[in-house]
């Protein structure tokens, strides 16, 4: 019986793709590990790979197509000894969507397609059609069997490496043949009016129809989330940069020789990856049930691309020297404009920055992205009064800040205490390369 090669879902968020581009044709033979094809996700452009041996018998979505779902059967594989007479007339919803329906036969009923395999508390288990049949054969369960597939999947080789003996697990007792699935609601990206009250509001008036992409998508459901489940608040504060912009000056004098040219970004950075630390109860992310606090420093950057943007994470960011973390920062953020980030580059993370700044905007309050427990708005640094600690009226560079915080992870006093050690470590740069 031929594989069903489907839609992979190459990120946590991921509910549907493009296929970019075919990087194989009918009649090819794969193994398992060659890449098949490009694919679209709301964050990037990745390559999937082969999880079977075989011969591609039909490819069911032609490359460019938009909105695949996620575990849509996107091709067919043939294994060794299978011909092209064993697709039988039951193929994938995909391959004969565009088709008429036939009048069913009254001597023939569908088959019933078979269980997906589950573990005792209901967890679904990844594994191949091939592995899933060889594994009811042998009367192994597949709970057992490690997989080493991509996003651990059970393939093949593990199950007939494998020394499991237990018994294949059957889906729970409270599901019956006869029972349809509860169809799921498809998630809803905002409230407000509806599409037909906003598009009647408008009726008369010349305007542009914009599709969402998946990444706008994820953008307006993940926020949307976000504003409306983690309870926000905020601290601001004004830090003088001077200092800061003396020894940049200085340092980039001495580093042009190599080539290397620090931003205030890169300072703001280190000065956040030195505060968790010095602040380590700050370091943490909601988990649900329970909170997880992290012993690195493990920084999230904004970064605005076409469309949406891209959080990449510097990790392990207070190791990094300034100059490490700058080509770092500069390599992640011209790949995220080229979607070419891999997903363990961008997800993770406790603390994340959006720096505005750089476009002139004077302070804003950013939106915490989902687990972290916090993230600071940055504002321009501009020219302004300010009072001396004798009194004198001065004029200092100072830039405006504000500490979006979760409260289920971080208290009030506590977030304070984290500003406060990002300040100091602006205001007093030298002691970052301590």
């Amino acid at each position: 019986m031929p594989i069903e090669i489907l839609m992979p879902a190459l990120s946590p968020t991921m509910e549907e793709g493009t296929l970019a581009k075919w990087l194989v044709k009918e009649g090819d033979t794969v193994s398992s590990g060659d890449l098949l094809a490009e694919i679209e996700t709301d964050k990037a452009t990745m390559e999937f790979e082969a999880v079977d041996d075989g011969v591609i018998a039909r490819l069911l979505i032609p490359e460019g197509s938009e909105g695949v779902k996620v575990n849509t059967a996107i091709a067919l594989l043939l294994e060794d000894g299978e011909t092209a007479d064993d697709i039988t007339a039951t193929t994938p919803a995909a391959a004969t969507a565009s088709a008429p329906q036939e009048a069913a036969s009254p001597t023939t009923a569908p088959v019933a397609a078979p269980p997906v395999p589950q573990t005792r508390d209901g967890t679904r288990i990844f594994a191949s059609p091939l592995a899933r049949r060889i594994a009811a054969d042998k009367g192994l369960d597949l709970a057992q069997i490690p997989g080493t597939g991509p996003h651990g999947r059970i393939v093949k080789a593990d199950v007939l490496g494998s020394t499991a003996s237990a018994p294949v697990l059957t889906p729970p007792a409270s599901a019956t043949a006869s029972a349809a699935p509860a169809a799921t609601p498809a998630p809803t990206l905002a409230t407000g009016p509806t599409t037909d009250e906003v598009t009647r509001m408008y009726e008369g008036r010349e305007y542009e129809e914009i599709p969402l992409n998946g990444m706008r998508k994820i953008i307006a459901t993940r926020l949307t989330q976000a504003k409306q489940s983690i309870p926000h608040f905020y601290l601001r504060r004004d830090i003088k940069l001077d200092a800061l912009l003396a020894f940049r000056a200085n340092l980039n004098a001495q580093l042009a020789a190599r080539g290397v040219k620090l931003s205030v970004n890169d300072f703001i950075i280190k000065a956040c990856a030195l505060a968790l630390q010095t602040v380590p109860d700050a370091n943490s992310v909601w988990a649900g049930d329970r909170m997880l606090k992290l012993k690195p420093s493990d920084v999230a950057v904004a970064v605005a691309i076409e469309g949406g943007l891209f959080t990449p994470v510097l990790k392990d960011a207070e190791m990094k020297s300034l100059s490490a973390l700058s080509a770092e920062m500069k390599d992640l953020a011209a790949r995220a404009r080229d979607k070419k980030l891999a997903p363990h580059e961008y997800q993770g993370g406790s603390f994340a920055i959006s720096n505005l700044g750089m476009m002139g905007i004077d302070n804003f309050d950013a939106v915490i992205n989902p687990p972290h427990g916090a993230i600071l708005a940055v504002g321009a640094g501009k020219k302004k009064p300010v009072v001396g600690k004798d009194g004198e009226l001065a004029v200092a560079t100072v830039m405006s800040v504000t500490l979006s915080v979760d409260h289920r992870v971080i208290d009030g006093a506590l977030g304070a205490q984290l500003l406060q050690a990002i300040v100091d470590n602006l205001e007093n740069p030298m002691v970052m390369l301590a």
